[in-house]
């Protein structure tokens, strides 16, 4: 799970998975939307594929990449149950 956490930690990596959320996108577009050189970028890439965020599929010679939302739902439930919720009203 910390690996998840690491992923998340970085604005880029988190904006990768907001365009993601929107649906498979190919390395290009995603790439379109950053000022970044490729090799940046790629190790984004990778560091939410070792995360488990992101898969990829290689297409000829495109790579598709698509939010792994199980993995998304399973961080925030562990962040959930180390800060859980208090009831309105109660200070921390």
């Amino acid at each position: 799970m910390s690996d998840v956490f690491d992923a998340l930690a970085h604005p880029v990596r988190r904006k990768i998975l907001k365009l993601l959320r929107g649906g498979a996108m190919s390395a290009g577009d995603l790439a379109a939307h950053f000022d970044l050189a490729k090799p940046t970028l790629s190790g984004h890439f990778t560091v939410l594929k070792t995360a488990d965020l992101v898969t990829s599929e290689r297409r000829g010679t495109t790579i598709l990449y698509r939010l792994n939302m199980s993995v998304l739902e399973e961080a925030l439930a562990a962040l959930m149950s180390i800060v859980g919720s208090k009831p309105s009203g109660e200070e921390t």
